[in-house]
């Protein structure tokens, strides 16, 4: 019995050890690389892969985006001022069998090609144009680098240049440079406020120059309009009132006209004045009224022409003819 179970286990384990060297899980972003004897057979995965135990040897590569972190490189710039730079390689493999048989460190050899590829682009480049092209540096390192890992299997995705540090007197000269920039947009923007503020004012005095002369000669044209329309109505009033005396004078007959005559000379009688000059024309209209006066006042009256004028006389006083 001691024996059997014994035997039992060691098969047990056996089989165990079996079972963990001939089966392999592969997730679905990983790849085996599978070497049978020594020769490389291919990829297998994902899944579950069997192995031959001894046999068969296997190398998992992960198929995931990665990426490498550069530390500061210092580059010389085609117009010899020294510069740190760091920057992120992104790299993911696209042949698992290349990537394991053409190439033994990736990171290490994408490390040394990246820093040789930085200082030859960055070489090119005066220091200008690093510190303000970084997006052209990073294609070219891209593209650089790229040419080489095709053949490992591996694509680079994408290069990221994280930081550029210039001499210390080259940042002093930026600073200052900077400063003086900002200083001069303030200045140019407090002119152009000013200059807003100045056209504003301006357009603003017009606009009201312009609405009180607009005012001015609204109010002129209504003056002008009342008066013009006061003088029409005034003159309408006048030709009523005369067309009203013409209409009534029509109507007046030769006894009225005696009879407002008597009533002005009753005035003219009381007077001190011995005479009374009137036209030419009424004198045959003042002889009837000769009588009328007499008797009216008492004194005797006397109508004759003097110099082609009427002449009344009262009082006995009796003028040439």
């Amino acid at each position: 019995m001691l024996t059997s179970l014994i035997v039992l286990i060691l098969v047990v384990v056996l089989l165990a050890v079996l079972w963990y060297l001939s089966v392999r899980v592969v997730r679905e972003y990983q790849r085996l690389v599978l070497f049978r004897l020594g020769h490389c057979v291919g990829e297998r995965g994902p899944g579950v892969v069997f192995l031959i135990p001894i046999a068969d040897q296997a190398v998992r590569i992960d198929l995931r985006e990665q990426f490498l972190t550069i530390p500061h490189q210092t580059c010389i710039t085609k117009d010899n001022a020294p510069i740190a730079i760091d920057f992120l390689i992104y790299w993911q493999v696209l042949d698992p069998v290349a990537s394991v048989n053409h190439v033994a460190n990736f990171a290490g050899a994408s490390q040394g090609l990246a820093t040789t590829t930085l200082r030859a682009v960055v070489g090119d480049i005066m220091l200008d144009d690093v510190l303000a092209q970084r997006e052209r540096i990073n294609q070219v390192l891209r593209s650089k680098m790229d040419e080489v890992t095709e053949r490992w299997g591996v694509r680079i995705t994408t290069v990221e240049i994280r930081e550029i540090v210039p001499p210390k007197d080259v940042q002093e000269a930026m600073n200052r440079q900077m400063s003086a920039e900002r200083t001069r947009r303030a200045t140019v923007t407090e002119a152009e406020g000013k200059r807003q503020a100045l056209i504003t004012v301006a357009e603003g005095e017009k606009q009201s120059a312009i609405l009180q002369a607009e005012g001015r000669r609204q109010s002129t044209i209504l003056t002008a309009e009342g008066e013009r329309q006061a003088r029409i109505l005034q003159a309408e009033g006048y030709a009523l009132a005369l067309g009203t005396i013409n209409n009534v004078a029509q109507t007046v007959d030769t006894r009225t006209m005696s009879l407002q005559y008597l009533d002005a000379f009753k005035q003219v009688g009381v007077s001190d004045s011995t005479k009374i000059v009137v036209p030419m024309e009424i004198v045959e209209m003042l002889r009837p009224l000769g009588e009328m006066i007499q008797r009216a006042t008492g004194a005797p009256v006397e109508v004759s022409a003097v110099n082609g004028e009427a002449v009344v006389a009262k009082a006995g006083v009796t003028l040439p003819n």
